[in-house]
């Protein structure tokens, strides 16, 4: 499996930005992690294979949407309301047989993306 995450950039506090994961494969439950510099990396949010379930952490709920379009294989993450505390480095992980309860670790997934840089300035 491949998995190609895009679309971070620089953008001021209150910001949107959108990311996008393209998977090289269908079905897989889809999760967003970050890691800022010198800390642990932590997890975003997730989606199930077709949509109907998803998690956030605590930190990005209500201002993180993410979604998917299954005809295009690729998740997206919407951010809004962006803050300085959310600059880092957003990978993208797959995996199958996952329910979104249990796809909060990065323990818990085996197929990596790249990573992209959000900054976000204040």
């Amino acid at each position: 499996v491949q998995l190609q995450a895009s679309g971070g950039g620089w953008v001021q506090a209150g910001g949107s930005l959108k990311l996008s994961c393209a998977a090289s494969e269908r079905n897989l439950l889809i999760g967003w992690f970050r890691q800022a510099p010198g800390k642990d990396r932590e997890f975003v949010a997730n989606i199930n294979y077709s949509g109907s379930a998803t998690r956030y952490g605590d930190s990005v709920k209500g201002r993180f949407t993410i979604s998917r379009n299954n005809a295009e294989n690729t998740v997206y993450l919407q951010m809004n309301s962006l803050k300085p505390e959310d600059t880092a480095v957003y990978y993208c992980a797959g995996r199958r047989g996952l329910i979104v309860s249990q796809a909060t670790t990065e323990s818990m997934f085996n197929q990596w993306g790249q990573g992209t840089l959000v900054t976000v300035s204040s």
